[in-house]
């Protein structure tokens, strides 16, 4: 049973790194929105998940899920795969920050942070409450 709860906590872990480093990409494409030549910068973060599960699948059955090739730091943290944004219009200085895409992103983003934070301290909450005594009332 303990080894179920680490790999969903690891899994929850794991989102919540990948979410943290997309918000900082995201802050970075704002932030150079007008520097001439900027490209801007994202990653696939449902691919990049999938890879990490699969990276961390004790048994092995996973793979690397949809070609995605981890690549991980000396912590074993996966990193994303980092690709450009491709510009809806094209800009005289080069620069392929949208803000409004930006905008939607980062919003997006902090709400799947903060909902993955929510369910880890949830699924904490829960696993406390299960192993408490029926006398501890």
């Amino acid at each position: 049973m303990i080894p179920r709860l680490t790999a969903a906590l690891d899994f929850q872990a794991q989102a919540l790194t990948l979410r943290s480093e997309r918000q900082r990409l995201i802050a970075s494409n704002i932030a150079n929105a007008d520097t001439p030549g900027y490209q801007a910068r994202d990653f696939d973060f449902a691919a990049t998940l999938r890879a990490a599960a699969a990276a961390r699948d004790p048994a092995g059955h996973g793979g690397i899920a949809a070609g995605v090739l981890p690549r991980t730091t000396a912590s074993g943290q996966i990193q994303p795969t980092l690709r450009y944004v491709q510009p809806n219009q094209t800009n005289l200085d080069s620069n392929t920050v949208d803000m409004d895409r930006e905008r939607g992103n980062f919003m997006d983003n902090a709400l799947k942070y903060d909902a993955t934070l929510r369910f880890i301290n949830g699924n904490v909450r829960t696993t406390l409450e299960a192993m408490r005594s029926h006398t501890q009332g």
